[in-house]
């Protein structure tokens, strides 16, 4: 399975890739350097926009983009001297001081989802939660006691939610049965143990079969589960810690890969950590819906 660098990023943690299908674009955050890029592969062109504080992940909108931050869900609009114009739409009411919003997308109907965490994962702090934003003002929390919300995907139909906790104490893949209409997330069951399997899971992306993949943090692997939660495949990418995916291109037949680039760490046997990375996954996504405002 060949794996192309497309971007030597550098990114110290490339989060939440999008395909703008409208654009023919890939978007992805890179969360402490609070940057949202884009690159396009029919000219390689590469750009960047900063924020005002971290950026986490991603969605497209009606104009420009929603985002889970530091301090809430906000609209962005990329602008030509290269700033983030930001409009804060809900804060939300941290458990504790130095948190953010990590993981995070939309629904099949368009509603936002995005957990948050405490930074300082070595604490292990249960005060991670996951919330649901549809308009101005109005954040719905889902599910608490969470260390790091991860992996959150839904099925081609929408009516099954994945959650994952990426913490090394629980390592876990949730599936729930998801009512479209009311947006409710009932009937919680382990979906796949990750510590059967190499990696911690990250971030995740649904195919046009139905299967999960998911990147396997610290393995440089990112993995395919079928829905009955069987492994299906593993693809390699030449860095640790990849973390998260999803599917683009004109026939969205690519699998783009974001990755982390840690500090203070000797890198001699990853030199590419930071990168986005393509891959032939050997089937096709779908869509990532867009916020519906």
């Amino acid at each position: 399975m060949n794996c192309e660098l497309i971007i030597d990023a550098r990114n110290g943690t490339g989060e939440s890739p999008v395909w703008h299908p409208g654009e023919q674009a890939l978007y992805w955050v890179d969360i402490p350097a609070r940057q949202l890029h884009r690159w396009r592969p029919a000219d390689g062109a590469h750009q960047v926009w900063q924020g005002d504080e971290m950026l986490a992940c991603i969605a497209r909108a009606p104009q420009g983009w929603v985002a889970g931050m530091q301090s809430g869900i906000f609209q962005l609009q990329p602008e030509a001297d290269g700033s983030l114009t930001s409009r804060l739409l809900s804060g939300v009411e941290h458990a504790l001081g130095g948190m953010r919003f990590n993981d995070g997308r939309c629904d099949r109907q368009g509603r936002f989802w995005a957990g948050t965490m405490l930074m300082d994962m070595q604490q292990g702090a249960s005060v991670g939660a996951l919330y649901r934003f549809e308009g101005e003002g109005r954040l719905h929390l889902q599910q608490a006691g969470m260390i790091v919300p991860n992996g959150l995907a839904f099925s081609p139909d929408g009516r099954r939610m994945y959650l994952s906790d990426s913490h090394p104490e629980v390592q876990k893949i949730w599936a729930f049965d998801y009512d479209i209409d009311s947006a409710t997330p009932h009937n919680q069951r382990l979906f796949v143990d990750m510590r059967e399997h190499p990696g911690r899971p990250d971030g995740a992306a649904v195919d046009q079969d139905g299967c999960y993949w998911i990147c396997g943090n610290d393995a440089g692997l990112i993995h395919r589960f079928t829905p009955d939660g069987r492994l299906d495949r593993s693809l390699e990418v030449p860095v640790k810690k990849p973390a998260m995916c999803a599917f683009g291109g004109a026939s969205l037949d690519t699998l783009y890969v974001t990755s982390i680039r840690p500090a203070d760490t000797d890198l001699g046997d990853q030199p590419l950590a930071g990168g986005v990375f393509a891959l032939n996954p050997g089937t096709k996504g779908l869509e990532e819906p867009a916020w519906h405002g």
